[in-house]
C-alpha cells in the first residue's frame, strides 16, 4: 500500500463523509479583497458558509489567499503559482483578468497565460477541485472611468470572462460568472467599498450566493 502524500492535509469528519481540504485562493485585488475587511473577502465568506451548521472540521480550510492588488495573469504565473507546491492544496480558486484589461494585455496573451495557469493548477489538484471565477465590471463604480473608457473596458472584461469560461469548460473545471451581479453596483452604492472602486463585503456576499452551490456540488456536500 502506498503512503498518501496528502494524509496530513485532509481531516475526516467523524459523522459525515466529508473531508477538510486545504484551500488556496489565487488572483488579484478581487481575491485579496482590496478595501474590504479580511472577513469580508469572498474566499473567507465562502469558507464560513460551507462550515455553517456542520460539526467538526469544515469542508474547506483557507490556508493561503495569494491574491495581490494590481496583479495580472502573468504575475500569477510568476509569483503565485510557484508557491502552490509547498502549500499542498486540496482545492484552488482562480480569479484574474482586470489588470490585464487595464494594462491593455492582448487577448491572445491573456488566453495563453490562463491556459498555463489552469494546466499548472491541474497538476496539483484534479479538475473537480478547481474553481474559476469571472471578473466583475468595475466600470459601473464612481472611480471606474479613471481606468479607461468604460464601454471599451466593460467589453474587454466580458471577453476575458468568456475566454476563461471556455478554457475552464474544456478542462472540466467549474466556472462561475459574477459579472452580472457586479452590475448591480451601478444603482446600489452599498455594493462598493469606500474606495469607490472595489466590491464591498456586501457585494462579495452576493458572489458567494452564486459560488457556494457550485462548490458544494464539487465537494459533494449538501
Amino acid at each position: 500500500m502506498c503512503d498518501d502524500p496528502y494524509a496530513d492535509d485532509v481531516r475526516f469528519v467523524q459523522d459525515a463523509a466529508v473531508t477538510t481540504l486545504r484551500y488556496v485562493a489565487l488572483g488579484d485585488s478581487y481575491t485579496i479583497g482590496t478595501s474590504a475587511r479580511e472577513d469580508e473577502r469572498w474566499p473567507d465568506q465562502l469558507v464560513r458558509r460551507l462550515a455553517a451548521g456542520r460539526p467538526g472540521a469544515p469542508p474547506l480550510d483557507l490556508v493561503a489567499n495569494l491574491g495581490v492588488n494590481g496583479f495580472t495573469s502573468r504575475d500569477v504565473i510568476e509569483v503565485e503559482l510557484p508557491r502552490l507546491g509547498a502549500l499542498a492544496p486540496g482545492f484552488v480558486s482562480l480569479l484574474v483578468a482586470v489588470n490585464d484589461v487595464v494594462r491593455g494585455v492582448p487577448a491572445d496573451a491573456y488566453r495563453r497565460n490562463m491556459e498555463h495557469i489552469l494546466d499548472a493548477v491541474a497538476s496539483h489538484v484534479p479538475p473537480e477541485r478547481i474553481l474559476a471565477v469571472g471578473t466583475p465590471d468595475y466600470t459601473v463604480t464612481r472611480q471606474g472611468a479613471a481606468y479607461g473608457d468604460p464601454r471599451r473596458q466593460s467589453a474587454a472584461i466580458a471577453a476575458c470572462n468568456s475566454t476563461l469560461a471556455l478554457l475552464a469548460e474544456r478542462r472540466r473545471i467549474a466556472f462561475v460568472d459574477i459579472f452580472g451581479v457586479s452590475l448591480r453596483a451601478a444603482a446600489d452604492a452599498s455594493l462598493v467599498a469606500d474606495d469607490d472602486l472595489h466590491p464591498s463585503g456586501r457585494q462579495y456576499a452576493l458572489w458567494v450566493d452564486a459560488i457556494e452551490p457550485v462548490v458544494r456540488r464539487l465537494l459533494g456536500i449538501r
